[in-house]
Parts: structure tokens; C-alpha cells; sequence
């Protein structure tokens, strides 16, 4: 994996942009039109989450969702065009052209959801708008939807609906930013493209595909990918990089079939006990991988670190809220443990605990997920994973093990996966991106946005950077606490009025 990295030399470009144009302050008539364009397209919002968007679940689906999507960018003064992507098509906006010679940002969101279990919601379903208020008792309490459009709305209700916050919400705040410009009388000092993925949370990736083929088409000097959460203070937020990786499973085989427990006990191998086993040498007690090289490469650089520390991290209300007494020692806090990469395992199986029969299992197999940093690339760290099972005495096969396996090898596993993997980004932190959208964050806002080296999840950005060639910056508009990917997933309503305000300052600030 290469790292994904900027030249330094955009460090001289931000300080001469800083110098040609300052922080531009929002004036009382700019919050005005930011707060009516916010209130009049909550009801498309709203409309917006009732259409089912699970890739796997339905293209048609999709579809509609991408008609939907583009109809409502045509509304709101955008030209608007669905690019080809087989069953699933993507949407290409772009706004109002502006003055000439002005510098063009490509914004990145995507319209595709999460798979949805309606057993698990509290609501009648996933995709039945509901908006919650939270009661004294920490329950929250369901309103009449209609309440969300009479009147300002109270910042701290929220809506319940799969893809309320990731990442449809993003999609309509563009929208609502458009309107508060046409109705301050401004046209954007930026050159406003966007691109709505219709891939980004399930099927096959097919935004390298939708980007080299329109590569003219989607040519930016910037890209900002509006997706992940604030931070948990809830200021605005720029984040500079993000992990990358992917996951791969590890099966340790035993006998040929499952045996009987009381007549082969203390005879046969228990593979569960010698995965069990094998898994705890890849990790000391404190949660450092002991795998050599595994953190080879990381990049601790001093700016990164100083960024690093002036994140405004609750620690304390962290672990509380987690519901942990201490951290592992990755790094030395939560930021600290992001610039590392991971190895994490996300399930564990061995014979039918459904069933509870007495049983010696044939296999047993545990699923990984390993996150990445730049400078850790995935096909090496899966290779010194590979490396460490067979330095602890096992013969790696192809799937089950053949007879002839069987005989000549004592130990046997099988590490499958690992290919494809998502790659690692970083954003240098003095890049010209960062600092025009620091300016827009400061006159909007009048106090320094948080600024994140590198976050914890993956969003894909290699396309993009593979096919415009422009640096990225990932600016998150929803609340920390959205439950984005699990049930009960929400907006912060005064979350959205945030993120057209950030937009808003976005589109008026020179790049």
C-alpha cells in the first residue's frame, strides 16, 4: 500500500492563501438566511430517510433513492445528472457558476445505508421517521414529526431513522446552504461540485469505476468527504486522515469431524483451545501486538503529536461512557491509539453453542478486523500475521486440510481474506485545504475548529485521490452519539443546523 500523502510544499501555498483571504465573519443577516434555508428543508429530510437505501437489499432501491437525490438538487438551483454505475447510479451535482478564476472543491457524501434488523429499533421501523425527545430519566420520548417543522425546532431532539445522520443528512445540509446563499444575494467563492455515492456502505466498490470515467467531470483543486461524526465536544470538526485495513479469518482445524466429548476427551486436540491459545500470543496484557514489526513504520511526527494533544478529549467521560475502568496502552490516550494500527478480533466460533451438545469441535475460527496507519500497509501487516501462526508451529493449508496434511502436520490452520483492503490516509495538517476550511470554520464560528490527525474508521478515499488528484479533508457535520451503522440511529437536530452553517461558511471562503 503506498501511503497516501500530499506534498509539504502545500504548507507554502496555505500561508500565502491565509494571507490573500482572512477569515470571512458571518454577519447577522448571513445567520438569518442559515437558519430559515435549515428550517424550510427539514420536511425533505424527512422524506429523504423514509426511502429504504440498503445496496443489498434492493437496487430498486437504490434507484429511487438516486432519482430522489437528483430531483432535489435540481430543486434547490443545482444542475444535476445521474452518472452510470450499473443497477445503482451515482449523482453528479454541481452549483451556480461563480466568479472566474475561482478554485473548484469536489464534496463527497454518500446515499447508501447500512443493512437494517426492524426488530431492533424502537420505532415501527428503520425507515419510519420518528423524532425523540430525552426525558429528565435519560428514555427518550416520541413526538409528533410534525413538531419538527412548526416553529424552531429544540436543538437537542432527534431523528430516528437509518441514514438520518450517515449520511443523508450531510446530503439535504448541502442543499440548505445552497438556499441561504440565493437568499443573501451571494453567489459561492468556490466552484461547488458533488458527488453522491450510491457504494459506500455495501456491495461492490465501484467509485474507482464512476470516477475514471469521469474524471474530467469531477476535476477539483479540493475534495471534502462529509461523512464520520464531531467530535464529542460537538465543535466544529476537520479530520486530516483516516485508518485503512480490512478483515481476514483464522481457522484452526482438529479432527476430521466433530467427536464425541466424553469418549475423545483428553485424546483429541480441542481446536478451540488451541485457538484460544494461539490468539493470546499475539497480544500482551496491556493490548500491544507482540507480533514483530507490526508497528513498524508509524509515523510520530511532532506536529502530529501537538495536534494529537490539543484535541479536546474527555477521557474520564470516555471510559464512563464506554462502560471501562482503564484503556489498553496503544499510544498514550484515545488519539494517541489511533496513529497505531490494530489488530482487532470480531468473533469467535467453535462448534454449535446454539445446540449445547457435548462435543469436541472439528474446527474453530476467529474473525479479525486490522486496522491500518500510513506507513503500516495491509498486504505486510497480513503477511506478519501469516508469519507469526506459522512461527508458533503451524502448517498454513488452502482451506480443510487434506488427508496427506492431516499426516505429516501436527498443527494445522488456515488464514483466509485480507485482500482489497481500504488504504490509510494523511492529510498534511499545514495543507492548503485545512487552512481554507479553518478560516471558513473561524468566521463562522469565531473559535478554532477541533482538528484531528487521523480517525479511527475507514471512508474510501483512494479513488479520489487516484482520480482527481486533489488532497482531502474529511469535515464530519453529525452529532458523536448518532449510533451511525446500528439500530436506533439518529440526528442531533441542532446538528443539522450546524452543518449548514459550516457548509454555508464553506462555500463563501476563497480556497
Amino acid at each position: 500500500m503506498r501511503l497516501i500523502r500530499f506534498s509539504t510544499a502545500a504548507s507554502v501555498c496555505a500561508s500565502l492563501l491565509l494571507a490573500a483571504s482572512p477569515a470571512r465573519a458571518l454577519t447577522p443577516a448571513d445567520d438569518k438566511a442559515i437558519t430559515a434555508a435549515a428550517r424550510a428543508t427539514l420536511p425533505e429530510l424527512v422524506e429523504a430517510v423514509k426511502l429504504p437505501n440498503v445496496l443489498r437489499t434492493s437496487t430498486a432501491d437504490m434507484r429511487r433513492n438516486a432519482d430522489w437525490v437528483e430531483a432535489a438538487f435540481k430543486r434547490h438551483g443545482f444542475t444535476a445528472r445521474q452518472l452510470a454505475d450499473g443497477e445503482t447510479p451515482m449523482v453528479y451535482a454541481a452549483g451556480p457558476a461563480p466568479a472566474k478564476g475561482v478554485k473548484t472543491v469536489l464534496f463527497y457524501a454518500h446515499m447508501d445505508g447500512q443493512a437494517v434488523n426492524p426488530a431492533e429499533w424502537d420505532q415501527p421501523g428503520p425507515f419510519v421517521p420518528t423524532l425523540k425527545r430525552k426525558r429528565a430519566d435519560g428514555t427518550w420520548e416520541t413526538l409528533p414529526i410534525e413538531d419538527l417543522t412548526k416553529g424552531v425546532p429544540d436543538p437537542e431532539w432527534r431523528l430516528f431513522a437509518r441514514s438520518a445522520a450517515d449520511d443523508k443528512a450531510p446530503i439535504l445540509m448541502l442543499m440548505a446552504a445552497m438556499d441561504a446563499l440565493k437568499a443573501a444575494g451571494k453567489l459561492p467563492a468556490i466552484q461547488i461540485k458533488i458527488l453522491i455515492d450510491s457504494h459506500e456502505e455495501g456491495g461492490p466498490p465501484t467509485l474507482k469505476d464512476v470516477v475514471d470515467q469521469n474524471a474530467a467531470l469531477l476535476k477539483a483543486d479540493a475534495v471534502v468527504m462529509l461523512d464520520g461524526p464531531m467530535h464529542e465536544s460537538n465543535k466544529p470538526t476537520l479530520v486530516f486522515g483516516h485508518r485503512g485495513g480490512g478483515g481476514f479469518s483464522l481457522t484452526v482445524w482438529g479432527a476430521r469431524s466433530e467427536l464425541h466429548s466424553g469418549h475423545y476427551g483428553n485424546y483429541a486436540a480441542n481446536p478451540a483451545f488451541s485457538l484460544a491459545q494461539l490468539l493470546a500470543t499475539m497480544k500482551d496484557a496491556d493490548g500491544r501486538v507482540l507480533i514483530p514489526g507490526f508497528y513498524e513504520g508509524v509515523a510520530l511526527d511532532p506536529a502530529a503529536k501537538a495536534a494529537r494533544a490539543a484535541v479536546p478529549d474527555d477521557e474520564v467521560a470516555l471510559r464512563k461512557r464506554l462502560g471501562i475502568k482503564t484503556n489498553e496502552k496503544v499510544g498514550d490516550s484515545y488519539q494517541g491509539a489511533l496513529a497505531y494500527p490494530s489488530l482487532n478480533i470480531t468473533s469467535m466460533k467453535a462448534g454449535s453453542p446454539e445446540a449445547s451438545r457435548t462435543i469436541i469441535p472439528a474446527f474453530a475460527i476467529a474473525t479479525f478486523d486490522a486496522r491500518t496507519v500510513p506507513g503500516t500497509p495491509a498486504p505486510r501487516q497480513i503477511a506478519l500475521v501469516r508469519k507469526w501462526v506459522e512461527d508458533q508451529g503451524y502448517h498454513l493449508t488452502k482451506g480443510p486440510p487434506t488427508d496427506a496434511e492431516r499426516a505429516a502436520y501436527a498443527k494445522l490452520a488456515t488464514l483466509e481474506g485480507g485482500e482489497g483492503q481500504g488504504q490509510a490516509l494523511q492529510t498534511p495538517l499545514d495543507a492548503a485545504v485545512g487552512g481554507w476550511a479553518r478560516r471558513a470554520f473561524v468566521g463562522a464560528w469565531q473559535a478554532e475548529p477541533v482538528r484531528i490527525p487521523i480517525m479511527g474508521g475507514s471512508v474510501p478515499t483512494r479513488p479520489l485521490v487516484d482520480g482527481v488528484k486533489a488532497p482531502i479533508l474529511l469535515v464530519p457535520l453529525v452529532n458523536n452519539d448518532n449510533n451511525q451503522h446500528a439500530a436506533n440511529e439518529n440526528l442531533r437536530i441542532g446538528n443539522y443546523f450546524i452543518g449548514v452553517k459550516s457548509l454555508y461558511a464553506l462555500f463563501t471562503q476563497p480556497l
